[in-house]
């Protein structure tokens, strides 16, 4: 299933909502460009919200890096919402749950930028 994102707005944080898979080739590259566009347009607040998820290889987790990275370079942050119990497991394995703050919803992520 290849990877459907939406996203809006909300109390001037961009939501981007990614459902399937995040995997190496389009998916991945997808998820980069998504990002980047947003920055383009001087977004500084992102929340990726991984609800519907299902799979996310190594390719994807470095996707979420390369993100991550990109929005800290324009001085912009970027956060992660509603990581399954699988997911998380994996953030823990890879020492990832260092790089990235996440929220157990994606209500909390929003309001942590008001922080």
């Amino acid at each position: 299933m290849a990877l459907k994102m939406t996203d809006h707005v909300v109390d001037g944080v961009a939501v981007v909502a990614l459902e399937g898979r995040i995997v190496l080739g389009e998916e991945s590259t997808a998820c980069r460009e998504k990002v980047k566009s947003l920055l383009a347009t001087g977004q500084k607040k992102i929340v990726l919200n991984m609800d519907k998820v299902s799979y996310i290889d190594s390719s994807g987790l470095g996707a979420l890096v390369a993100a991550h990275t990109s929005a800290r370079s324009q001085g912009a942050l970027l956060k992660i919402s509603n990581l399954g119990s699988k997911f998380q497991e994996i953030l823990l394995v890879t020492k990832l749950v260092t790089v990235f703050e996440v929220s157990a919803t994606e209500a909390e992520a929003i309001a942590s930028f008001a922080k």
